[in-house]
């Protein structure tokens, strides 16, 4: 007898929570408006509807893993904590000083983002390493014990430390949490040697204070939903999706809050990632959009691209160095204001703007019916003909268009001097063309070419949007797979148990010391299989290296695959070697003269994925019956015209649709233009080609 294996998959978004259930490899799933006072209740309710769908008790769930925006919102909206900082003597204005980058280079009158941890509550302490980790100056215990006091006296929940070179040695540290720990057991204390021990001061020192100031809320609330779903009878662990696109244990995320920042979207490229495995693709581009935000992001050799520092919540015009750095191991991608609910408005040059802002799910765009009264993206597709106002979400949600035009009128179309329906147009128009923008800087800026790319789509708007951000883009064919309208829920059921941990190391190749290296290697490796043992299966795992290399004087540097092994002197040779081709891979040639550093290491350590079943490709064999018809929008006839309306349900492997068309499911709809066509392949997928 055949053992029933039952897996959930649950994202939290900023309009929707996704939930996929996973049942012996069949997909069942559903959406539910996000509930921002208790998030857990949404996923109660939406685990109850789809476990009732699959025809299993809420016992019967082995696993649950989750994504949440809930840390990247609080550290947006500033709702975290009541934070204390504590940094090494000298260093308080760290934080409001940032890097001094200009960005943007011409405004005389810049304005900084403002320091997560205002200069009140942050303190100091006489105290230093030198950069190798040496003790210049050791900590006085009276000094301690009056920053204990302090932190005390004012109330703080949580508190931050971040001192000069702890990377290399995190000891002194470690000493000031064991006394704040001692005499304040309530507050929560985060310590940069353990959660970025990565060098540069500003993005060290801002992620472990980002850390400090969502760890409370992070905690309290894992710990509502352990024990909800345990009250309603679902007794399974609880894992959790963080930024790399690995899964850790509930307790693990508590601890690293930080890390669970873009852990939604890296789902999504996970779930791209195992599309282009299967199709045997080597050049994908991601395009994920839901109700809040919509993200881009490049994955090549069937694998999403990594980084080690991105920006959250950036304040001006979303320029990069704007923001608020986070430096730990993150899924790389361009993440834009452009949702289903993103609001619609006119500047002081009359144009048309679409975001960053979003109506979210309370109250919602104004055609919910719920309380909105600004135009949306989601009102916009409605009035071009691309949503069907009574069956949107699977008919959970009746839309009212008129509410739609009254607020597109009454916002864009009237001071326009536009009829509601050509300020839909006008809206749709704009934040396609800010989203396609996005993704050609995006994929310039990797030196690639993004029309030579394929592009997966999914997210409850980006079917909706795929076909005319690829005829902006040049790319001639995009892949919507089953399952789209909740791709990131159902990308954390495909991902793997994995932990990366980052280690600032310097050393020059002229002075290679192989024996600190292994020994450093070695911490780093037990460091990674301690996270990944927390809930990996039984198994072997697999285990990468990357060594961060530069030129000495070079301000930055870049990653360079290393193989794990016992290293020896003879392998600086090797080391050097491989920079030089990284190095040409980037630049072009390399450089003749200068000495070779490493800054920093990365070792992850994941469980091997799971194998996939290749699909061959097919093409059509016979056309699609259309359910009904209804009056659409086409760009490129730049007019309403008559649509074919599909089922997705009804099409069978082989069933070709011609646009313009809609092909329509519970979670999203699939708009295809007069310029493409839609072939339904063995695994159920959408390969739309241009015609």
């Amino acid at each position: 007898m055949t053992t029933s294996i039952c897996r959930v998959g649950v994202d939290i978004g900023g309009t929707f929570t996704d939930i996929a259930l996973d049942l012996n490899g069949v997909i069942h799933s559903t959406k539910v408006l996000t509930d921002y006072e208790l998030p857990e209740r949404a996923i109660l309710k939406g685990v109850t509807q789809v476990a009732q769908t699959a025809g299993v008790q809420l016992s019967d769930i082995d696993q649950l893993i989750h994504g949440t925006t809930l840390a990247t919102n609080a550290l947006i909206e500033r709702r975290g904590a009541r934070t204390a900082f504590i940094t090494t003597e000298g260093f308080r204005d760290t934080l409001e000083m940032r890097t001094e980058n200009r960005f943007e280079q011409y405004d005389i009158n810049i304005s900084l983002p403002p320091p997560l941890i205002e200069r009140e509550h942050r303190y100091t302490l006489k105290e230093r390493m030198d950069v190798h980790g040496n003790v210049l100056i050791a900590p006085v215990l009276k000094d301690i014990d009056l920053l204990v006091e302090q932190i005390a006296a004012n109330n703080y929940e949580s508190v931050a430390i971040g001192f000069i070179h702890s990377y290399m040695n995190g000891a002194h540290e470690k000493m000031l949490r064991d006394a704040l720990v001692e005499k304040l057991p309530h507050i929560s204390v985060s310590i940069s040697s353990e959660v970025s021990p990565q060098m540069r001061e500003f993005e060290r020192f801002n992620t472990v204070c980002a850390n400090a100031y969502v760890k409370p809320i992070i905690k309290s609330y894992l710990d509502r939903l352990v024990v909800t779903l345990k009250e309603e009878g679902a007794n399974c662990p609880v894992f959790m999706i963080h930024s790399g696109g690995g899964i850790i244990s509930v307790e693990s995320a508590a601890e690293f809050p930080v890390r669970l920042v873009e852990s939604g979207p890296a789902g999504g490229a996970i779930f791209a990632a195992d599309i282009a495995r299967k199709y045997s693709l080597d050049s994908v581009v991601s395009f994920d959009m839901g109700g809040t935000t919509a993200k881009i992001c490049l994955i090549e050799q069937q694998s999403p691209k990594t980084a080690k520092v991105f920006e959250v919540a950036r304040t001006y015009r979303f320029k990069k160095g704007s923001g608020m750095p986070i430096s730990i191991p993150v899924v790389e991608m361009v993440e834009i204001g452009a949702g289903g609910g993103s609001i619609a408005s006119i500047d002081s040059m009359r144009q048309i703007r679409v975001g960053p802002h979003s109506a979210a799910s309370e109250p919602g765009p104004a055609c919910y019916n719920r309380g909105g009264l600004e135009p949306t993206i989601t009102d916009a597709n409605l009035l071009l003909g691309r949503l069907d106002a009574n069956n949107f979400a699977g008919g959970a949600l009746i839309l009212s268009e008129d509410n739609a035009v009254d607020a597109m009128s009454k916002v864009i179309g009237n001071p326009l001097n536009l009829p509601a329906k050509t300020a839909a147009y006008g809206v749709c128009e704009v934040v396609d063309e800010n989203m396609a923008n996005a993704g050609r800087v995006h994929a310039v800026e990797s030196g690639k070419d993004i029309s030579e790319f394929t592009m997966i789509t999914f997210g409850g708007g980006g079917p909706l949007h795929a076909a005319r951000l690829c005829e902006k883009m040049g790319v001639t064919r995009f892949i919507v797979p089953a399952g789209a309208g909740v791709g990131s829920a159902i990308g954390f059921l495909r991902a793997p148990f994995g932990y990366e941990a980052v280690r600032s190391s310097f050393v020059r190749l002229s002075e290679f010391d192989a024996i600190q290296l292994n020994a450093l290697i070695d911490e780093m490796k037990n460091e990674a299989m301690s996270f990944l043992r927390q809930g990996m299966p039984e198994g072997e795992p697999e285990v990468e290296c990357t060594a961060f290399m530069r030129y000495v004087g070079q301000g930055w540097e870049i990653p360079v695959n290393v193989e794990l092994k016992s290293f020896t002197q003879e392998d600086s040779i090797g080391f050097k070697k491989s920079f030089e081709e990284a190095y040409t891979t980037f630049f072009g040639r390399p450089i003749e003269g200068p000495d070779v550093e490493i800054v920093s290491w990365a070792v992850k350590a994941s469980s091997p994925l799971p194998p996939v079943t290749e699909v061959e490709q097919i093409d059509a064999t016979h056309q699609a019956e259309p359910v009904s018809q209804r009056k659409v929008f086409d760009v490129v006839k730049g007019d309403y015209i008559d649509a074919n309306i599909y089922q997705r349900e009804n099409l069978k492997a082989g069933a070709r649709v011609d646009g313009p068309a809609i092909i329509a499911e519970r979670e999203t709809s699939t708009f295809v233009t007069s310029s493409f066509s839609a072939t339904v392949q063995p695994d159920g997928c959408l390969l739309v080609v241009k015609r």
